[in-house]
């Protein structure tokens, strides 16, 4: 049997520690390094640092360098949990990518870059070819609840005339990067501010998510348009990444239309907020598709956002490394499933 898929962690924080601790519960796959600048991590053990028993496994050395974690051919694949944009997360995708590696990214525009950022995405297509290596973006959302669930949910049918979901979700486990996109904690005028200056971006996605739709089943998206309005809260809430005063903004319902031959086709709404049960909001993910047949799925609660990501970028890991060089999406590899056996058992070459 091959050795053990050798897998690299870039950032450490909510979605990258979570993927670590699944990591380490999969059979032939292992950490062999992880890049983290917060200064409350660097320098220790993962395995203290994730509050896992390390047992007879080498210690990981949490290192802010990445050019001593990330060298020629050390690993597998990459997964790079640290940006929302691809402007972001190019020069980081860029330097993997150099040494040989191949990269999951849970940058939500890296779900679809080619919505938004369409010179990058060429860049990257060819500088993962020119490497012999894949390059994927993946996560709950973009990644699989309102754009891969959709298409699967699509291949049913003989026509389709309209989509329209909505994702009401609980923001409560992602970290503080995510916490300062949605503008979790802010007056309603900061946050009105937020949105007018792009500090608020809300929900990073749906151009992306619905690219992806449009491509998918063969419309052409003329365009894409969103809005952001603050959900505030009515009394006082907490997490571990962020606090909320009475009065004040506990996340964000985003829209997102997406037109086809002048009339809107493609209808998103994802209000998302921390701790939503506090004021009786029940969480769910809902997909109503208009076509030849109809169909109206309804998943109560959500599926949880903190774990989904986390569970799509590690469950891709080896369609990414079985996957063609190049710049890769959902569209492009096997739908992925839970591993429940031997993570080398699916590596076809």
């Amino acid at each position: 049997m091959r050795d053990n898929i050798k897998v690299v962690i870039w950032g450490l924080g909510a979605m990258g520690s979570g993927m670590a601790k699944m990591l380490l519960k999969k059979k032939g796959v292992e950490i062999v390094g992880v890049c983290d600048r917060n200064e409350a991590r660097t320098g220790k053990d993962m395995y203290e640092v994730l509050e896992v028993e390390r047992g007879d496994r080498k210690p990981v050395i949490i290192n802010a360098n990445v050019e001593e974690v990330i060298t020629q051919g050390c690993a597998d694949v990459a997964l790079l949990a640290t940006d929302s944009f691809t402007k972001n997360a190019f020069e980081k995708i860029k330097y993997c990518v150099e040494k040989k590696i191949n990269v999951i990214s849970t940058a939500e525009e890296m779900a679809y870059p080619q919505a938004q950022e369409p010179e990058l995405a060429e860049k990257m297509d060819k500088l993962a070819k020119e490497n012999g290596v894949s390059i994927l973006g993946t996560g709950i959302n973009p990644g699989f609840v309102l754009d891969l669930l959709i298409l699967a949910l699509t291949g049913t049918c003989e026509s389709v005339e309209h989509i329209k979901a909505a994702r009401i979700n609980d923001l409560s486990p992602f970290g503080r990067a995510v916490m300062v996109e949605q503008g979790v904690g802010l007056t309603v005028e900061d946050f009105e501010d937020g949105v007018k200056t792009g500090k608020v971006a809300g929900h990073v996605g749906f151009p992306e998510s619905i690219k992806m739709i449009a491509d998918g089943i063969g419309w052409n998206l003329e365009k894409v348009e969103q809005t952001r309005e603050p959900i505030v809260s009515n009394i006082e809430r907490k997490t571990k990444y962020a606090e909320v005063k009475a009065k004040n903004v506990a996340g964000c319902r985003q829209c997102g239309n997406g037109y086809v031959d002048g009339e809107v086709k493609i209808e998103m709404e994802h209000p998302q907020q921390i701790l939503p049960e506090l004021e009786g909001v029940e969480t769910g993910d809902y997909i109503w598709i208009k076509g030849t047949p109809n169909i109206n799925l309804q998943i109560k609660p959500e599926i949880p956002g903190g774990i989904g990501t986390i569970a799509m970028c590690v469950n891709s890991i080896p369609h990414v490394i079985n996957a063609h060089p190049g710049l890769r999406t959902m569209l492009d590899i096997p739908v992925p499933r839970a591993i429940m056996g031997d993570m080398r058992d699916l590596i076809i070459r």
